[in-house]
């Protein structure tokens, strides 16, 4: 849409909404005008309250039949319009009595509003403050049913998404092929040694209680065990291998942008790790500050999936300046020149992938990650170690979609995940896990 094309767009919803403001404004003037009126009209005070009645009566559930009664026989259109003729309407008190039977009903984040009603005098005054309160109550019900319903819908869509997967393995037995070689791969990785080196991560310090033996035990392989590596794989998964689960081609672009924002976060986290050594606690002390420092990554991450030594040029530059004039307004000591160098250096090297900061963080995501998967994000997030405990609101965000994402889809394919691992997990061990089915 041209720029010209939108501006007219939010230019007529803004108009129409100032002439639904004014038409309400009109209603409600009209109404006192007739209230006050002598003798008083209660042409539209009648509409209202019908109106009102229904509301009310809508909000009602099948077994509240004396709160239905009391609202028919206070609300009884055909006396109440009598009543009109005669111009003996009581007003007042039937808003009085609308309110206490909005007051039975409404949830109690409504309770504030229904409480500022009952100290106002004028009948039309009260009367529009009780529609706008009905308003509400009409939308709490709408997100109440949707709340209630989700579990059917979303058990309804799994099923459905189910059965058109069905129908295409009876058409293509050899439509699991791939999905059977990406558990096979999840199955030997989980039982190769890890490896014994300097560079291994270490597991001990990822963010959840005993992560090397809920997330890295070698005895014995489970069937959630090899689906979770299999899930941890795609994130790493080479675009220019063909053999992409078929279970997940649904998901690939949701697991393509899920690594785009983890290698975003790498990145992030490195450059503040890097950023703290030469700034100390006193800085880092401050969420103003890492909050700029966040924003200067974040505002270049786009550019440094095309060109990282540019992107990270510029963020050095400017996050060194950060440092610079923070370490200024609080009168301490600037960096030194040498110091100024050498941050600026290390922070322009994260561009390299084989940075070793950039590696470490990346190992401590991806055990993240993993224990999301195997414990849960609020359990891996209690400890997280060092280098992640700047980006934990992020990190929980990336595991929480990465969580829903493997739920939703081992709900839908778990029964062929099942299948396909008994062929992969030795009747033993799968007796031992105590996991018969995923």
């Amino acid at each position: 849409m041209k720029r010209t094309e939108r501006e007219l767009l939010l230019k007529s919803w803004c108009l129409e909404g100032k002439v639904k403001e004014k038409m309400h404004d009109a209603f409600w003037d009209h109404l006192k005008r007739q209230l006050s009126a002598t003798p008083p009209d209660f042409s539209c005070a009648l509409e209202l309250l019908k109106e009102m009645k229904e509301i009310l009566l809508s909000l009602l559930s099948p077994r509240q039949n004396r709160l239905r009664s009391e609202i028919e026989e206070a609300l009884d259109m055909d006396l109440l319009g009598r009543a009109a003729e005669r111009g003996d309407l009581h007003v007042p008190r039937l808003s009085k009595r609308v309110l206490d039977m909005v007051t039975l009903l409404c949830a109690p984040v409504r309770d504030e509003a229904v409480q500022k009603l009952e100290n106002v005098a004028d009948p039309a005054c009260l009367l529009r403050g009780i529609f706008h309160v009905l308003g509400l109550m009409k939308m709490d019900m709408v997100n109440y049913t949707i709340q209630s319903l989700q579990p059917h819908l979303q058990e309804h869509s799994i099923q459905h998404e189910r059965a058109k997967f069905q129908e295409l393995l009876n058409k293509q037995p050899s439509l699991l092929d791939h999905t059977t070689k990406w558990l096979t791969r999840a199955a030997a990785d989980l039982t190769m040694l890890p490896p014994a080196g300097p560079d291994a991560p270490d597991s001990s310090n990822v963010a959840c209680p005993s992560p090397n033996e809920a997330a890295d035990s070698l005895e014995p392989v489970s069937p959630a065990m090899v689906l979770s590596q299999g899930f941890l794989n795609l994130l790493l998964w080479d675009p220019e291998n063909e053999e992409f689960p078929e279970t997940l081609l649904r998901d690939r672009a949701r697991l393509q942008e899920l690594e785009s924002q983890r290698r975003q976060l790498t990145v992030l986290a490195a450059v503040l790790l890097v950023a703290s050594s030469f700034s100390g606690s006193v800085l880092f002390g401050s969420p103003q500050f890492v909050d700029k420092l966040k924003r200067i990554a974040k505002a270049h991450m786009e550019e440094f999936s095309s060109r990282p030594e540019e992107a990270m040029l510029t963020v050095s530059e400017q996050v060194s300046q950060e440092i610079h004039q923070s370490l200024k307004s609080m009168g301490l000591a600037a960096l030194s020149s040498d110091n100024t160098a050498s941050l600026i250096g290390q922070l322009r090297s994260i561009a390299k992938e084989e940075n070793c900061v950039r590696s470490v963080i990346d190992q401590r995501i991806h055990l993240f990650l993993k224990c999301c998967l195997v414990l849960g994000v609020q359990r891996s997030l209690l400890d997280l170690p060092g280098g992640l405990t700047l980006i934990e609101a992020e990190l929980a965000e990336l595991g929480q979609k990465f969580v829903n994402l493997k739920h939703h889809n081992q709900q839908v394919f778990g029964p062929y995940y099942t299948e396909i691992l008994k062929t992969l997990i030795p009747p033993s061990q799968a007796l031992e896990a105590e996991v018969t089915s995923l």
